[in-house]
């Protein structure tokens, strides 16, 4: 039929345009296959495509790569479940029946489970390939659905994860070697420390007899007794920061952290360091202080660092220069301690150089003994601490060296709780008094021979000796002592064993029992406590701080005696 002259006839132009717009869909259909087909046959990725039952409809040539398959060995014929390890795939579906309360089959269900409630599942699985070896993989599972949101199969895309599984396993490995290098640096140092103090003690101990010894050495006797006790006491020095040192460094270092008051701590400081200061003829000066100012902090490292930073103030200083102490708020969360001095003061390589390991900046060929490891060693403390270190110096001038820690209220304690008591009826410093029986388990000899000599002073106190815990345990039953001296390293059991020996023994178990080791570690003198020593004491031997904590021990010793016999009389 001819057209009707009402019927629209396309314009050239009209008929133009949809020429385009056609050119333009086929275009885009073209790009479309295109993309398909360069996903399809990408060899990078496994590409597998299922049917609503998990049958392969789909096995594209990353697969096929990947897994050693042709696409006509799986397609119509497998599971995706049938490529996996079938371990991980059985454990898969009873961690699924577990958590649903529902029998899971130990097949392609368990795998496409999430998939099929519309939530895209990735799995770190085990691929096999035709030839029986495996690899890791990471597989990602969708659910294909159609216009009626029925699920019509899944898509299953997967990349080889060999690569990144043996960079784990190197990483873990290298770990694990730098942990057991870390715990055997350690174990090193912590031997190492203690076969350096043994020889150490009997050299400051003697020493130490020898000047307070009667009839008074002679002025030459004096200066070499003089040397040998100054040598032993910066080499004991070197040891304990070499100790801290590596402790920091293997990360094993523990600390108690608290409310601090800062004026408590810096008195405490005060009356270490000024000894130091009017021995060189430095004035020292501390700020009084009325505010509120309390610190996060460990106790003893605060103050290993504030003596380290005063002693260096003092050391390096000018002859009849001074050391100012001031204390600062920085802001409200923020306390900053400053110790200035009048000495030759650093330039700026200097400073950059300051916290360096042995680093002396020069001061090797002086008179000052040093080591520089102390300002190492107080950097690493103080940032533990969450706190700053820093300094400005001036050459010619002197130096601030300045610590920031972090500000916090008073500790307040809790109710009901008293202030710990030493024990019962118990006066510090007091003498013991009376006759008393103390025995020392030893098995090192120069050690025995230095308890012995300094004991051999008091007429109040009784030495009895052991060379081995066994032998100890046996004197201490027959003679019951007043006090017990105990190595920790001894030889068939340790000082710790001996002690919860004695301690299951109701005939012994009430004497105090007195560590003395060389074992100096934070935490060797922590495990010490722990089991239940009254006190720790490190070698080499503090000549006034032992007789200070064995008087205090037998006091001890003889205020529970006195306790016991009223007990027994009421």
């Amino acid at each position: 039929m001819p057209p009707s002259p009402n019927d629209a006839v396309p314009s050239g132009d009209a008929a133009q345009a949809g020429g385009l717009a056609e050119q333009q869909r086929q275009l885009a259909l073209l790009k479309t296959g295109a993309l398909q087909n360069a996903i399809l046959t990408s060899p990078n990725f496994s590409i597998i495509a299922t049917d609503e039952k998990g049958i392969i409809q789909l096995f594209n040539v990353g697969a096929e790569c990947m897994l050693g398959y042709a696409a006509g060995d799986v397609v119509n014929r497998c599971t995706p479940s049938d490529l996996h390890d079938p371990d991980e795939v059985k454990a898969r579906a009873q961690a699924l029946s577990l958590e649903l309360a529902t029998p899971i089959t130990a097949g392609f269900e368990a795998l496409a489970f999430k998939a099929s409630r519309g939530i895209e599942d990735i799995y770190e699985l085990t691929y096999i390939r035709k030839d029986g070896s495996k690899f890791p993989a990471i597989v990602s599972i969708t659910a294909l659905r159609d216009d009626y949101d029925t699920i019509i199969g899944y898509l299953l895309i997967g990349t080889d994860n060999s690569v990144r599984k043996q960079v784990e396993l190197d990483l873990n490995a290298a770990m694990a070697a730098a942990e057991k290098a870390n715990a055997a640096k350690s174990e090193f140092v912590s031997s190492m420390s203690h076969e350096l103090r043994t020889p150490l003690s009997a050299i400051l101990g003697f020493a130490q007899l020898l000047e307070s010894g009667t009839p008074d050495p002679t002025p030459t006797q004096r200066r070499s007794i003089d040397q040998i006790l100054k040598a032993g006491w910066y080499l004991l020095d070197l040891i304990n920061e070499v100790l801290d040192l590596a402790i920091i460094e293997s990360g094993k270092l523990s600390l108690s952290l608290e409310s601090l008051a800062l004026a408590d701590v810096l008195h405490e400081c005060r009356a270490m360091i000024e000894p130091q200061a009017q021995d060189r003829g430095i004035r020292v000066g501390f700020p009084h202080i009325d505010a509120p100012y309390f610190v996060k902090g460990d106790r003893t490292r605060v103050k290993q660092v504030m003596i380290n930073l005063l002693s260096n103030a003092i050391k390096y200083n000018r002859p009849g220069g001074s050391v100012l102490v001031e204390c600062v708020a920085v802001d409200s969360d923020r306390l900053r301690v400053r110790v200035t001095d009048t000495g030759d003061g650093l330039n700026s390589e200097q400073v950059q150089r300051l916290f360096q390991p042995f680093n002396r900046l020069g001061q090797e060929t002086s008179s000052e003994q040093g080591t520089g490891i102390g300002l190492v060693v107080c950097k690493r403390l103080v940032e533990w601490m969450g706190g700053v270190i820093g300094v400005e110096s001036t050459p010619g001038t002197g130096s601030v060296f300045w610590i920031e820690l972090t500000r916090t209220s008073p500790m307040q304690p809790s109710p009901g709780v008293t202030a710990p008591d030493t024990g019962p009826g118990i006066v510090q410093n007091a003498s013991a008094g009376g006759s008393s029986t103390v025995l020392y388990v030893e098995d090192n000899p120069a050690n025995l021979m230095l308890v012995d000599d300094l004991i051999g002073r008091r007429s109040d106190i009784c030495l009895l000796s052991a060379r081995d815990a066994i032998r100890g345990i046996e004197i201490a039953r027959a003679v019951i002592p007043d006090a017990i001296l105990m190595d920790i390293n001894l030889p068939g059991i340790s000082g710790i064993q001996a002690l919860r020996l004695l301690a299951e023994d109701p005939l012994t178990a009430h004497i105090p029992v007195l560590a003395l080791s060389a074992n100096a570690i934070p935490r060797d003198i922590e495990k010490g406590l722990q089991a239940g020593f009254f006190r720790y004491l490190t070698k080499p031997i503090k000549v006034a701080e032992f007789m200070e904590v064995l008087d205090l021990t037998l006091q001890y010793a003889k205020s529970r005696r006195e306790h016991s016999d009223g007990s027994r009389r009421s």
